[in-house]
């Protein structure tokens, strides 16, 4: 087994991918490292194929088009201790491997190349990209998932094939960038930087890059695979705006600025606040869907709801919350067809009732639906139990 595997995605890159695998091989042998070079290639219809072979590169193919889908099925053939991935278009220096490596060699599960804090040529990098693209999705991504990385989407890593199976990766396009950084930061994983150094490729033709497409792709993965930032602060946002808004308007109207705020805008508090809860379920949802997709199995929130959740439990809540709201709106129809079905004064008690009626049914169905994805919650409550178990025995 070789301790190196040099992984090169390539799509029509007869111009530079030689120049890539031969600085490759002669850095593994200056350094004297077992090494190999694997090129995963997503269709060429150039001479990138021949070219590879040619210099002693193992190739493998892969139909579906990506970068995801060809680093994945070239880390699939890979069979080095260590993989150091990168772009085959002589952007990145494969001299460096030496210093992707002993990071590697002295514990660390991976290593990030980071060119914010090294190098960046002279049009190595468009000036969107360099001031606005990869600082604005880095930050999104540190803040999302607190990577503490300073290049979220620097191509050139490496990492070990243990750290490799850990981070579950499953992208198919540009984002499996950060994908696998956010895995990373999930599952523990130690990661170490190192400043690298970014020229300009050497290629004629356009990248493979598209600004806004990938970009937006990125953002999206990001704000899919974050349900507390996408949905729950959200939802409980709205639900506690909501809340409020009915609390301090439930005795009477307020005056502000010499102007009345009454019904209508606890109606707005009562919207409010069913759409929070609404927001709230459908992020609980996707909390269970991320351990499913074994994306999340330490987020605290998802273990609480693993020990305290059940259907029963859920019913209950949902079942007094109707019943209240229901008694609520009761008293004000009876009160109503004894006043001889005049003018309706008790606004304010419906719109609470009434309000307290739709969350109660929303938090029944919706615990049904949680009770549906019940295996994977048995699941992470084994977890806890075993662990639990493992630590008393010690």
């Amino acid at each position: 087994m070789p301790e190196v595997s040099v992984v090169m995605p390539c799509l029509n890159e007869e111009e530079t991918l030689g120049i890539c695998i031969e600085k490759a091989k002669a850095t593994l042998e200056a350094l004297g490292i077992d090494g190999e070079v694997v090129v995963a290639d997503n269709g060429s219809t150039d001479r990138s194929v021949e070219i590879a072979e040619s210099l002693g590169a193992r190739v493998v193919h892969q139909p579906l088009k990506g970068y995801g889908n060809a680093y994945l099925a070239g880390f699939a053939a890979a069979e080095g201790r260590y993989f150091i991935m990168g772009d085959s278009d002589d952007s990145y220096d494969w001299t460096d491997i030496g210093r992707f490596v002993e990071p590697l060699r002295a514990g660390a599960d991976m290593v990030m190349g980071t060119r914010l804090k090294g190098k960046i040529e002279p049009g190595a990098m468009p000036f969107l990209h360099r001031y606005l693209g990869n600082p604005v999705l880095t930050g999104i991504l540190n803040l999302l998932f607190r990577t503490g990385i300073s290049d979220a989407h620097c191509g050139m890593r490496s990492f070990t094939r243990e750290a490799y199976a850990r981070m579950h990766l499953r992208t198919s396009g540009m984002e499996f960038a950060s994908e696998m950084v956010i895995n990373a930061s999930k599952a523990k994983l130690e990661i170490a930087e190192i400043p690298i150094t970014l020229r300009k490729d050497a290629r004629t033709k356009a990248p493979h890059l598209r600004t806004w497409r990938d970009g937006w792709r990125h953002l999206r993965f990001m704000l899919l695979y974050s349900p507390t930032g996408l949905f729950l602060v959200p939802g409980l946002i709205l639900l506690g705006l909501g809340v409020a808004l009915q609390a301090i308007l439930y005795p009477g109207p307020l005056h502000i600025a010499g102007r009345e705020i009454d019904v209508h805008t606890m109606i707005l508090g009562s919207l409010l606040s069913i759409l929070g809860v609404q927001v709230i379920t459908t992020g609980l949802f996707a909390k269970v869907y991320s351990y499913e997709r074994h994306f999340d199995r330490r987020d605290p929130l998802l273990r609480t709801l693993a020990r305290r959740f059940n259907l029963e439990r859920g019913l209950v809540l949902g079942l007094v919350l109707f019943l209240v709201g229901f008694a609520v709106d009761l008293g004000v129809a009876l009160t109503w067809v004894h006043s001889g079905f005049g003018p309706l004064h008790a606004l304010r008690q419906a719109i609470v009732g009434s309000t307290l009626m739709a969350v109660g049914g929303q938090v029944i169905f919706s615990s049904f639906f949680l009770s549906m994805l019940s295996v994977q919650v048995s699941d992470l409550r084994e977890d806890d139990d075993a662990g639990e178990a493992a630590r008393r025995a010690s």
